[in-house]
């Protein structure tokens, strides 16, 4: 009975940091697509990854956590290469427009696989909790509907690649030992930043400067915060379950977008929303 109430708060942790990586995530990435309208994706992953860098390095030296073992290195540096993908690429699509169509394609995509991954390799949840999924995964979809699906074809691929890239770094990052948090991270971020750089260098273009866009070094900033959450919440909960909440964060990117870019919503997104808060009882039951 003690081990079953232990197992039931811990889930519980694992639920309410994955909310809170879908809440953080959604302001990251609104803030990066709104960087990306003045600097390209890689001069904005350049800024971004700096100030996680100095987050994550303030976290470990004030948690005293231990530098990362050699295989945690390899699967966070891994996951870096794939998130550093995947936030390029959704940066590029959503500073293109239209928010509602871009940010939850990505997610679903990104949330789908890792999914049907833990399914394998965890086990099939409980009935309950398998319907929540599948609820999460269409009230994703749903908020995902456009109200001009034409506008959104040509940045439509870059959400595809996005969601492949988020959906690499939730699987890749899954396979760190639990007890470890900002090391990991810090190493991610760290390939993220070799990443854009090296575009940057084959496309012979110079670094961007610190102040050249602040609201790039927030996104860094809200991006390793949600990062941070995600894999706690791994660490206390299964990869579907972490995955298939933190996912929802394109409910926070679209509310953002709608009140301070003024981009209308559809009543379907709406719907949308409501399907996603029903799927999230059923996952925390």
């Amino acid at each position: 009975m003690l081990y079953n109430t232990a197992m039931f708060s811990t889930d519980w942790l694992g639920i309410l940091a994955a909310l809170t990586a879908a809440l953080v995530w959604g302001g990251g990435d609104f803030s990066g697509g709104l960087a990306t309208r003045q600097n390209g994706p890689f001069h904005v992953l350049v800024l971004s990854a700096l100030s996680g860098i100095v987050l994550l390095a303030a976290c470990m030296v004030v948690w005293r956590e231990p530098f990362p073992s050699l295989a945690n290195i390899l699967w966070a540096a891994l996951a870096g290469g794939s998130g550093a993908m995947g936030i390029a690429a959704l940066y590029r699509a959503l500073s293109l427009g239209n928010t509602a169509t871009i940010a939850p394609t990505a997610a679903v995509v990104g949330a789908a696989l890792p999914v049907i991954f833990g399914m394998f390799t965890e086990g099939m949840p409980g009935i309950t909790r398998l319907a929540g999924l599948g609820l999460a995964l269409a009230g994703i979809w749903l908020v995902s509907r456009a109200t001009n699906p034409r506008q959104s074809r040509p940045s439509f691929g870059l959400a595809w690649l996005a969601g492949i890239g988020f959906a690499g770094f939730f699987i890749l990052l899954s396979q760190v030992e639990r007890g470890t948090l900002f090391g990991p991270l810090l190493v991610a971020r760290c390939v993220s930043l070799g990443v854009a750089l090296l575009w940057l260098w084959l496309r012979r273009m110079p670094p961007p400067s610190l102040h050249s866009n602040p609201i790039a070094l927030l996104a860094g900033l809200l991006d390793t915060g949600g990062n941070v959450f995600y894999l706690l919440a791994k660490q206390f909960t299964r990869l579907d379950v972490a995955v298939a909440l933190s996912a929802m964060y394109p409910a926070a990117t679209i509310v953002l977008a709608r009140i301070i870019l003024q981009e209308k919503g559809s009543r379907r997104q709406w719907l949308g929303a409501v399907v996603c808060l029903v799927a999230i009882g059923l996952i925390a039951i």
